[in-house]
Parts: C-alpha cells; sequence; structure tokens
C-alpha cells in the first residue's frame, strides 16, 4: 500500500503536466501523431516509477500493410500503458461516446483520434459502429478490451459483442493480445503496486468473415482461444 500511495504522489502531477501539453499539441497537429508521442511518453515514465518492465512477444506477426483491430484481455489499470510500449505504430482508443461531450477532455481525445461508440439506442449505435467501421478501414487501428472491465482473478470474463460486431463490418485483421502479470502487479480493486514484469504477447492476426451472427461468435471463439492459449493462471 504504501509503494502503490507513493508511486500516486509522483503519477497524479505527471499525468496532469503531460496531459495538459497533449492537449496544446492538439491545437497545432490535427493528426494526433504528437498527443500519440505524449501518451507513449506518459507510459514510459510511469512504468519507470513503478519499477515495472514490459517484455514485448511475437510483435512481428502484426501487419505493417493494413490497419488492425487489437483485441486484449484486461486485468489492470497497468494494461493501458503496457500497450502503449508494446503496439508497433499508432493507434487509436475506442472511447464511449459521451466521454467526448467533456468540455475541453472530449474535444482533445477528438483531436487525438480517439473513435467515439453510441450505444444509447440500437439504432443510434449501429450508426456509430459504422462510421467507427469507416474510420478503421481508412487506416486507424484500435484497441479493445473485448471483456469489457477488468478480471478480479486473471480469468477470462466472457466476451461483448460488440467489439466483433466491429471486427466484421471493418474487414480488417484482428490481432489477439495476450497480457501476463499486470494483475499481479496492480491487482484489480486494490490499492497495492509491485514492482515486475508484464509480458505482453501477440496472437497470429484473424481475418474476420463477416458481421452475420454466426461470424461473430466464430470469430469471438478464435480469439478468446488465441488469448487463453498464452494465459498463465493466476496472473
Amino acid at each position: 500500500m504504501l509503494k502503490a500511495s507513493l508511486f500516486l504522489l509522483l503519477f497524479i502531477p505527471l499525468t496532469g503536466v503531460i496531459a495538459a501539453s497533449a492537449l496544446v499539441s492538439t491545437l497545432a497537429d490535427a493528426t494526433g501523431r504528437l498527443y500519440y508521442r505524449h501518451a507513449v511518453l506518459w507510459a514510459r515514465l510511469s512504468l519507470l516509477l513503478a519499477g515495472v518492465r514490459v517484455v514485448v512477444e511475437g510483435r512481428e506477426k502484426v501487419p505493417v500493410a493494413s490497419p488492425v483491430i487489437f483485441m486484449s484481455n484486461h486485468q489492470s489499470n497497468f494494461d493501458i500503458l503496457a500497450l502503449f510500449l508494446a503496439i508497433p505504430g499508432q493507434f487509436s482508443w475506442i472511447a464511449k461516446e459521451e466521454l467526448f461531450r467533456i468540455p475541453v477532455f472530449g474535444h482533445s481525445m477528438s483531436r487525438a483520434g480517439y473513435i467515439p461508440l453510441d450505444r444509447s439506442d440500437g439504432r443510434r449505435a449501429l450508426k456509430s459502429m459504422d462510421a467507427a467501421a469507416r474510420r478503421i478501414r481508412n487506416g486507424e487501428s484500435v484497441v479493445i478490451f473485448p471483456e469489457g472491465t477488468r478480471t478480479v482473478d486473471g480469468s477470462l470474463l466472457p466476451f461483448k459483442q460488440g467489439g466483433f460486431l466491429l471486427a466484421g463490418k471493418a474487414g480488417v485483421p484482428v490481432v489477439p493480445v495476450t497480457i501476463n502479470g499486470s494483475g499481479k502487479i496492480n491487482p484489480s480493486k486494490r490499492l497495492e503496486l509491485r514492482s515486475g514484469v508484464i509480458r505482453i504477447s501477440f496472437s497470429d492476426p484473424l481475418l474476420p468473415s463477416g458481421s452475420a451472427p454466426q461470424e461473430r461468435e466464430r470469430l469471438m471463439q478464435r480469439v478468446q482461444d488465441a488469448i487463453g492459449a498464452v494465459l498463465e493462471a493466476g496472473t
């Protein structure tokens, strides 16, 4: 608990300073590249402060000629930091549409290229999904946590359908990503922090066959199998 408290004393102001600089950068650069570089710097410094090292396996499996959808298991808050260092090239996060309505913060997210999804009702959600799929087809790689929330014990939670519907509509490769170790470093729902290693493994890309329900189910199972094959018990 003491280590976690000391980390937060440094992490919070660090985040504030880099976030302010990143926001200013969006005024000069609408591509989101400077914003992304700020995010990578934030992740690198934060992990250094925490005494956490990231080891990456299978990075050569990530396609470089097309945008991709990265689908990862989710164990702790440190997953986001680790993925910024592990994923080759610039990517965006899928975020709830209501976050984009927050003054200043929402504007910076838009300028950074983050992709909103509106889940308020069926028709608007479908329209939002179509818009997100177009942006991905046009070159934006994204990260999705298909579990939708963090696991408590390290085991995979049931996957939600939304990411697989998006993958079918976008028609780009899906790269399963397995995170091991972050659950031990920062256990879910506990103010606890341990130094250690987060291991991120990229599996072979999977190409969606379409957005029909049976195709979504098939892709979901393949992604679950790929992540589960590398997932270590109790991580």
